[in-house]
């Protein structure tokens, strides 16, 4: 239950202010948000469960090192940090792909986030978290987390006309993967 719940607020947390949400939201003005989200859901499992296999072998191989995993990942959570600062933004290009696909809504939402995440930050955390936790629950809750997320981002962007406040969440995002980060520190230099 406690990686389910980490897993599930960590990414939570990454996938605030990132390119997929600004994709879920283009993505819903074409298609119905039921179809976003079902398409969202589908590739968040897949490349989870994918991120979970890789930091579960990644855990197990060094099991006599948890300190030390414990270390590099605080370090890894730093530079989450730092990456959300910086931002991503969705380029004319990929804006104009999620307005135009063709075919059945969910293969193409599914299709573009799948590809979208491979090698994101949400990828990367999955797989740091799950070097520590269980996989099960890391791979549950890194797609609850990103799907609710994204679904946020769908229902907030309507609301608001497409105008978040994208300092406060890019702040606080940021902000909250440092303390994950010295927390993870601390826990492997007490190790």
């Amino acid at each position: 239950m406690y990686a389910f719940l980490l897993s599930t607020a960590v990414i939570f947390v990454a996938e605030l202010g990132d390119k997929s949400q600004l994709m879920a939201m283009t993505f819903a003005a074409r298609y119905r948000a039921r179809d976003v989200l079902i398409g969202i859901t589908a590739a968040t499992a897949i490349v989870h469960l994918a991120s979970v296999g890789i930091g579960y072998a990644i855990g197990d191989a060094f099991a006599d090192y948890q300190g030390a995993i414990s270390i590099v990942a605080g370090i890894a959570f730093l530079g989450f940090g730092a990456w959300t600062l910086r931002g991503d933004e969705l380029t004319d290009e990929e804006a104009d792909k999620a307005r135009t696909s063709q075919g059945a809504a969910i293969f193409a939402v599914g299709v573009a986030f799948f590809l979208a995440e491979l090698g994101d930050k949400t990828m990367l955390a999955t797989i740091t978290l799950a070097t520590q936790e269980g996989w099960l629950g890391t791979w549950i809750g890194s797609t609850v987390g990103m799907v609710a997320a994204d679904a946020l981002a769908i229902v907030v962007g309507a609301v608001l006309g497409r105008k978040l406040p994208e300092k406060v969440i890019k702040y606080g995002a940021a902000a909250l993967f440092v303390l994950f980060g010295v927390l993870l520190v601390v826990d492997g230099l007490l190790a």
